[in-house]
């Protein structure tokens, strides 16, 4: 009887599915190179069937199963991967929304209304998916687009209800995507301050892996928004499937990584619902941030072109202009300086030959001067006894001396040693009750005050208004948020992480439609701010406080996972003086380049020395900046390194190789070039070179054919500690 049984709910099972392929709608978000397919069911649920390499043929879309193996139970044929799931119904795994209904059901089922799919550029299209829950008047729209050229998918979604009174939302992931394939391996980016974006893998086996932080006013410290994934072995870096993702969201976010008992994979990305239930009121709508990724069969070296190619045509501030190099005062005079020591400084970045001066932290406060970390932040007005003619006075001096002037701001913080603090104690997030915790001395504004929003708009608009020619902002953010309350929130206090960070963004938008040609510096205690929707209003950002050039050779091959180095700052200091001045200037040519450090603690060789490098530089900025990266040599596998930029023309690339502390007698290998044209032939010359030296490669000067660089390559490396040689390499 039992098998009887089975058998016809074998066939129930066949005919229902038969029955689905007569009726199912498919849903394609695709790209050049990837395809992500939903289709609806007979139930009007909503799937993911599919998302892997793009399928030639349409007609093939009805050959993908709907339904998953959820189970050994027949029952469990019917489910399948929905494409948001809910809570509270039949799937038993982690859902991405979670809603407490006005009437306390805690249960949610979402189906198919309809969707849309329009054109954008020519280039993206964006398709917009609407379902509702069947018993509730709760609305989730969900929103893809997919940039064709770039292959690249961003997601988000909207929550909305009409129900009578306000819902409570406990889980509103921005994107669900589902992997089925033998096994699963997680690249994790993660560090600390001074030891950003390091890089580890692991397998995920059964059950949750969760990457996430709770820093508040920043997405990034401990463990970084971004992950790669491989598919049978860890993400390589030129061969196999690989997915690269992350979220767009300057604060709490968390991925779910979850393997079911089918040993198939969910990825979850969203806010980070940790303290933040959000009580939802009847027509207002939640909108979720942007889950942004990528997938290759070619490795995650292609992987991360496609999230250079993409941050520089739609997401990066002013992604396909120039950049400035500069002369930064911090590591030269830290708080110690007045206006001569700057006007010289000046005069130091010119007789350099970098286009602007960057004044940091120190120049402001006059009741409280901030002469160290513990005072001044908040009170934006020139210290009067180091500036006496103010940020007026500064901007001609640097004028006069013929370079661009920028400035260093913190205008999210406040010292408790401050007039703004002493004024207004309500507008910073700390706790009335208790004892108060200082992360740095400081304190975080509490942004999800419009007051405080105009405040911090203010800082800058006051800068600006007064000294229309500052060219360059340097934006600081140098403490999460501890002592968790809003006095503005008041009993909403679980609305303070999310709404401190939309004021964070309401306060950038407004900058940038105001000035929308200033470049502006995203920096949070080195690298903690760096992801794509903070980016849409800031040119580049700030790596790591780290600038030692070995630790930095790690630290900038983990950001350009994700990131074009136009958008990485790199700047030559005095961290480690055992690494020449040449080692040191060598790392910082492979991103946005700037100098922190005193003319005259440079020999004349040295000084010479870098005058040429920022001439070689400028002269191939085009391909530095705009250029395909491409890691040839990884510090993790190796103790060298090696990248190379590629111009779109091919006719020009320039090749970096580093040794970094090589073993006695180490064997090295020939160096193979990627991106070049095979039936080009390239002449390769050594440059950077110190005064007075010539080059000691074997091949300098001589004529390869691209795919002889290719395929054989060259032996770039040496035997020597802490040395560099960069290749520029000409079509001839």
């Amino acid at each position: 009887m039992k098998r009887l049984l089975s058998i016809l709910l074998i066939a129930f099972v066949s005919l229902s599915a038969y029955a689905a392929d007569s009726v199912r709608k498919y849903i394609r978000i695709g790209t050049q190179e990837t395809d992500l397919i939903l289709s609806t069911s007979p139930s009007g649920r909503l799937y993911q069937i599919y998302l892997g390499e793009k399928l030639a043929h349409e007609s093939d879309f009805e050959n993908l199963p709907l339904y998953s193996r959820g189970g050994s139970d027949g029952s469990a044929g019917t489910r399948g991967w929905e494409a948001y799931m809910t809570s509270g119904m039949e799937d038993y795994f982690e859902p991405a929304l979670a809603v407490t209904h006005a009437d306390g059901n805690m249960s949610t089922l979402l189906k198919y209304v309809s969707s849309e799919t329009k054109s954008i550029d020519g280039n993206a299209t964006q398709t917009t998916v609407i379902l509702k829950d069947d018993a509730y008047p709760l609305q989730v729209k969900l929103h893809y687009i997919a940039y064709a050229k770039e292959n690249i998918i961003k997601s988000w979604t909207e929550i909305s209800h009409n129900e009578k009174k306000p819902v409570m939302l406990t889980r509103y992931a921005s994107s669900v995507i589902y992997f089925e394939r033998p096994s699963y391996y997680l690249t994790e980016l993660s560090g600390d301050w001074a030891q950003e974006m390091q890089m580890s893998h692991q397998q995920l086996q059964y059950g949750k892996k969760i990457v996430d932080t709770k820093l508040g006013s920043r997405a990034a410290m401990h463990a970084y928004p971004f992950f790669e994934l491989g598919f049978g072995e860890p993400a390589r870096e030129d061969e196999g499937e690989v997915v690269l993702g992350t979220i767009g969201w300057t604060g709490n976010y968390r991925f779910t990584f979850e393997v079911d008992n089918q040993k198939n994979l969910r990825v979850i990305s969203g806010i980070n619902p940790y303290a933040s239930w959000y009580e939802l009121k009847p027509g207002e709508v939640f909108v979720t941030p942007e889950f942004i990724f990528t997938r290759s069969s070619e490795g995650k070296g292609k992987a991360s072109r496609n999230f250079h190619e993409w941050a520089r045509n739609y997401q990066l501030k002013d992604g396909k202009g120039d950049r400035l190099t500069l002369l930064n005062n911090w590591e030269n005079t830290s708080f110690n300086f007045d206006e001569k020591i700057l006007g010289d400084l000046m005069k130091e970045a010119k007789h350099l030959g970098v286009d602007m001066f960057l004044l940091d932290d120190g120049w402001f406060g006059n009741k409280h001067p901030r002469n160290d970390d513990h005072a001044g932040l908040g009170d934006w007005d020139a210290m009067k006894a180091k500036l006496p003619n103010g940020v007026p006075g500064l901007v001609k001096a640097a004028k006069e001396a013929g370079v661009k002037f920028g400035i260093w701001i913190e205008p999210e913080m406040v010292n408790p040693r401050s007039e703004l603090f002493e004024k207004h104690p309500e507008w910073a997030i700390h706790l009335p009750n208790r004892e108060t915790y200082y992360y740095r001395n400081q304190l975080v504004l509490d942004l999800s005050n419009p007051e405080v929003q105009d405040y911090v708009f203010g800082v800058v608009d006051k800068l600006m208004t007064e000294n229309p020619e500052i060219a360059y902002f340097k934006w600081d953010c140098n403490s999460p948020i501890t002592n968790i309350y809003s006095y503005y929130l008041k009993e909403q206090q679980n609305h303070l992480y999310i709404n401190h960070v939309r004021g964070v963004y309401n306060v950038f938008k407004r900058v940038k439609e105001k000035y929308p040609n200033v470049p502006m510096m995203l920096c949070s205690g080195g690298g903690a701010r760096c992801d794509y929707e903070a980016l849409k209003y800031f040119t580049e950002f700030w790596c790591s406080d780290n600038t030692d050039p070995v630790e930095r050779l790690y630290i900038q091959w983990g950001f350009s996972q994700f990131f074009p180095t136009k958008a990485m700052c790199a700047h030559v200091t005095s961290w480690n003086k055992k690494a020449s001045i040449k080692f040191r200037v060598d790392v910082a040519m492979i991103c946005k380049l700037g100098f922190d450090i005193g003319l005259k603690e440079l020999s004349n060789d040295e000084l010479t020395y870098c005058q040429k490098a920022v001439a070689n530089y400028n002269r191939l900025k085009k391909v530095i900046l705009d250029g395909d990266f491409y890691r040839l040599v990884s510090p993790y596998d190796a103790n060298h390194m090696a990248v190379m930029h590629v111009d779109k023309s091919k006719d020009k690339a320039v090749v970096y190789a580093y040794d970094i502390h090589p073993r006695f007698a180490e064997k090295t290998f020939n160096v193979k070039f990627q991106g070049l044209d095979p039936d080009k032939k390239y002449k390769i010359e050594e440059i950077n070179l110190m005064p007075g030296t010539k080059s000691r490669f074997a091949q300098n000067g001589k004529v390869f054919s691209g795919d002889y660089l290719m395929k054989v390559g060259l032996y770039a490396f040496t035997p020597a500690s802490m040395n560099s040689r960069i290749f520029e390499l000409t079509a001839q």
